[in-house]
């Protein structure tokens, strides 16, 4: 649970059976195992019947989830389903989905439910399909650039964040190049972003050399971060003038004049205080940003 009393998270499975070449998960974790729908259903029940009003729905790879008994199977879009019928105050997320598995099922799902959040944290790793081949994500440049185009039709307001890692084995100035270049035509609100590390026991470390020089790998992480710099700030700013609802999570970390609270595409938003607690609801105007948080007053 979060310390904030608001969020909490809930694991819905174990393990993985992706063998992405850099990623010691599976050989830590073992195989995929989904958990019963009933409980998962039951334990988000309990938490919001306890106070909390956003549950994070977590797996390595949340799209795989598949529970089957002899009633049938319950897939991912089903599961989350049944936790948004809980109750319309209850907010849910969910990570992590994988490019390979995301269906436009799931999309849908998300579109037909209001507390769904329209947040969706999709990893990349790369923006070249030779370095993705290399990674064994399973899916090329062009299939994930395709996910993102059907997110954007069956979601049209849905944020999206990734994960990125520069530097992998042979990767070249063009393959750098190619992902800065998807970052660009994605427009991504925010990225989680890695030098590659070699992982002992992982496919890449017994079969790919680490041979891209340290500087190198530096150089390419701070373009990559200095390019999605402007792009968070060109998300915030678009935000200028929208109207949110956000859920209060607490007092902003610089005054307790302020609230502060996320809205469903997850980003932090902080307003002055009014007649509210933490855990309420509350609609607000978006008056001015910081590179990190949304600024604005209750309407």
């Amino acid at each position: 649970m979060d310390k904030n009393g608001v969020s909490s998270f809930v694991s819905i499975m174990r393990g993985c059976n992706n063998m992405c070449a850099y990623c010691v998960v599976p050989y830590v974790r073992g195989g995929e195992r989904s958990r019963n729908p009933e409980s998962i259903q039951r334990e988000a029940k309990e938490l919001f019947e306890n106070g909390y009003r956003e549950v994070t729905l977590l797996g390595q790879n949340v799209d795989s989830y598949n529970w089957k008994n002899e009633s049938g199977v319950v897939g991912f879009p089903e599961l989350l389903e049944k936790v948004a019928l809980i109750d319309p105050l209850l907010r849910v997320r969910f990570s992590t989905s994988h490019p390979k598995d995301i269906s436009d099922d799931l999309l849908h799902t998300i579109a037909r439910h209001n507390n769904i959040c329209r947040h969706i944290h999709l990893p990349a790793q790369s923006g070249s399909s030779r370095i993705l081949k290399l990674m064994n994500r399973e899916y090329t440049r062009e299939w994930y650039l395709d996910r993102i185009n059907a997110i954007h039709s069956i979601i049209p307001d849905c944020s999206l964040s990734t994960d990125m890692i520069t530097g992998f084995c042979t990767e070249t100035e063009e393959d750098h190049k190619e992902s800065l270049s998807l970052m660009e035509l994605v427009g991504f609100d925010f990225a989680y972003m890695f030098k590659y590390s070699e992982r002992p026991g992982t496919m890449a470390a017994r079969k790919l050399k680490d041979d891209v020089q340290e500087s190198i790998k530096s150089e390419r992480l701070s373009e990559m971060i200095s390019l999605q710099n402007l792009l968070s700030a060109k998300s915030k700013k678009n935000d200028i003038g929208m109207v949110f609802d956000v859920l209060i999570e607490g007092f902003s970390k610089r005054s307790v004049d302020y609230f502060s609270g996320r809205n469903s595409q997850n980003k932090v938003v902080v307003f002055p205080g009014g007649d509210f607690k933490k855990g309420d609801y509350t609609r607000v105007l978006i008056e001015r940003c910081t590179s990190a948080t949304l600024i604005g007053t209750i309407i």
